[in-house]
């Protein structure tokens, strides 16, 4: 092996040290999430619609936050798919239908609701309440799957949403879309459910993969690693999801 070869092979093996895809999906949205919530203006009242367990309350320290939910999932009750084994929706100021939130017409400045279109049967009936509930120009803070597995069941009714739904209702409902990104990419995803394979195929096969199966996923997984470092647009295709930051016009 040539000094070059030899360089490139150090490196190489370096990269895939501590392999990472298909990681990054909850990060992406976190990160992405607070840096939307800070350019929100400070006092501005903002809808945490859908809240759940408020986990993004501590980006809205600088608003005067209200969340809402319709506090019905129990654990317990169903397990099909992937669910928690605990859910706690703490003290909600709103509990109600998303649909039809008890607010007055123009009451928030902003209005986040992050994965929770695949749990509500009327998604699109939310955005519209979502624009009758903003100010003119208030903000409209959104992110939702592309492609999930069931989870929190029995509420879970669509798999995702393409970026083509966004620019339909949100421009149907008056609102401009200031921001849209995806998360992750095709190569990333299936990543995301290599790294689950071991789970699913335990939980659903009653086999334990055994050590020349698990050298088979890893090996996989560098190579996912590998095709989402040279990536090139296959978000097209498949992906995390997106994330949506839109105006009330």
């Amino acid at each position: 092996m040539n000094i070059k070869n030899k360089i490139r092979s150090i490196f190489q093996n370096k990269s895939h040290s501590k392999l990472t895809v298909g990681k990054h999906n909850v990060r992406n949205r976190k990160e992405w999430l607070e840096g939307v919530l800070k350019k929100i203006p400070e006092g501005g009242k903002i809808l945490d619609a859908g809240a759940g367990e408020q986990q993004y309350r501590g980006f809205c320290s600088h608003l005067d936050y209200v969340c809402q939910d319709f506090a019905e999932y129990k654990p317990e009750t169903l397990e099909d798919g992937l669910h928690r084994e605990k859910w706690d929706y703490g003290k909600l100021d709103i509990i109600s239908d998303i649909a039809s939130i008890p607010r007055e017409n123009n009451s928030f400045d902003a209005i986040m609701c992050t994965e929770v279109f695949e749990h509500i049967i009327n998604p699109r009936e939310a955005v519209k309440e979502f624009s009758r509930l903003l100010k003119k120009d208030g903000f409209l803070i959104l992110t939702a799957p592309f492609c999930s597995l069931t989870h929190f069941a029995p509420y879970h009714f669509y798999s995702g949403f393409n970026r083509f739904f966004y620019e339909t209702e949100l421009k149907a409902h008056g609102f401009e879309i200031v921001e849209m990104e995806a998360n992750g990419n095709y190569f990333e995803f299936l990543a995301q459910e290599v790294n689950r394979l071991s789970y699913v195929s335990k939980r659903f096969s009653n086999v334990t993969l055994n050590s020349s199966q698990l050298k088979t996923i890893n090996n996989l997984k560098k190579t996912l690693q590998e095709l989402s470092e040279k990536d090139e647009n296959s978000a097209e295709l498949l992906c995390f999801g997106f994330h949506v930051l839109a105006r009330k016009i």
